[in-house]
């Protein structure tokens, strides 16, 4: 059985002593150290937090950028397409100009060639139905 004596007031005495000095030398400066990391600890994901939503806003900033890059270059492209064309418009309808004087310059030669070729062959003919007849008749016509 546990006797009431003055050993039990020492023993809470001593109790109480030792929980003030390991209150004091202990628990105070490990929670003062675990209240300093989590200090940190915040401030960095502050600072995680702040430089992700810099990031975001640069990369939001940079696909902006990049979208009206390529609008623009689709403009561009579209536009020159577009003169592309109407130049082929004009070079075709420049040519469709020239093509009957072509015609025409072509029809022209092509006559004076016939004609050119009909005097010849008619020449020819003459001079070639007379040596025929002269070997059918064995003899001379002229």
């Amino acid at each position: 059985m546990v006797s009431l004596d003055y050993s039990l007031g020492i023993q809470i005495v001593n109790f109480l002593v030792l929980i003030f000095v390991l209150n004091v030398l202990l628990y105070k400066p490990v929670l003062g150290m675990i209240d300093k990391r989590k200090k940190q600890f915040e401030a960095s994901e502050a600072e995680i937090k702040r430089l992700q939503e810099a990031v975001e806003q640069k990369m939001a900033a940079y696909e902006e950028k990049l979208l009206q890059a390529k609008t623009a270059a689709v403009e561009r492209k579209n536009e020159i397409i577009r003169q592309g064309a109407e130049e082929a418009k004009v070079i075709i309808a420049a040519v469709r100009g020239e093509v009957p004087a072509l015609m025409e310059q072509f029809q022209a030669r092509m006559d004076r060639e016939i004609a050119e070729a009909k005097k010849i062959l008619s020449g020819q003919s003459q001079q070639l139905s007379l040596e025929i007849a002269e070997k059918v008749l064995g003899r001379a016509l002229r």
